[in-house]
């Protein structure tokens, strides 16, 4: 059970670190309002978003692998390359810093709908958590392993986008916001292609490849 949450942890934090839609707005949140309150709104939907992800992507994962024990494979294979070009785009692209359009003061109602648009209708939200998380899911046909790898995930997104909201205020107040968001991208890039690494050892181990 350790070992899952630990994998849940490190994969969930590795896939929200890049500086994307939704965390550049939550940055921004944090280095608009001079009142941290105005903040939380959005905080908290972006986190209850992530976890409807988390928790549907898990179970209907899960309940198709077992159905189809051949997909397990499959997901584990294609979680593998999603992360290693995920972690090339987070490695290679220069993000905008949090000084953009979204740093204006809209109304909660706004704020919301672009939150949930971010988190429910990004293509690449949905495939961090239906085809990496997900898969990872499904390494672990015990229900107390499955549920320990899925709170950790859980416990990132909640974790983070508070920590981030925090953040923006620190870097509203920096000069090199960019070269700052440049390394955590580089960090999570790094961490994505160790995961991606781990996978297909366990891939090749698991269809007889280098047995180990």
């Amino acid at each position: 059970m350790d070992s899952a949450f630990m994998h849940g942890f490190v994969l969930a934090l590795a896939l929200i670190l890049p500086v994307g839609p939704q965390n550049a707005f939550i940055i921004s949140q944090g280095a608009t309002y001079r009142e941290y309150r105005h903040a939380v709104p959005v905080v908290i939907i972006a986190s209850m978003s992530d976890t409807t992800l988390i928790i549907l992507a898990i179970l209907g994962v899960s309940a198709i692998v077992a159905a189809l024990p051949l997909l397990k494979e499959i997901l584990v294979a294609l979680g593998a390359a999603f992360l290693i070009w995920m972690g090339w785009q987070s490695w290679s692209t220069r993000q905008p810093s949090a000084q953009d359009e979204t740093m204006v003061y809209w109304t909660l109602k706004r704020r919301i709908l672009y939150t949930l648009r971010a988190s429910l209708l990004n293509p690449h939200a949905v495939m961090d958590t239906v085809v990496i998380i997900g898969g990872g899911a499904a390494l672990y046909p015990a229900l107390p392993d499955k549920m320990a790898y899925g709170l950790a995930a859980i416990l990132v997104s909640w974790l983070w986008f508070f920590l981030l909201s925090i953040m923006g205020k620190w870097l509203g107040q920096m000069n090199n916001q960019l070269q700052t968001l440049t390394w955590i991208n580089r960090i999570s890039a790094t961490v994505m292609w160790l995961i991606a690494g781990r996978y297909l050892i366990q891939l090749s181990q698991s269809v007889g490849i280098f047995p180990i």
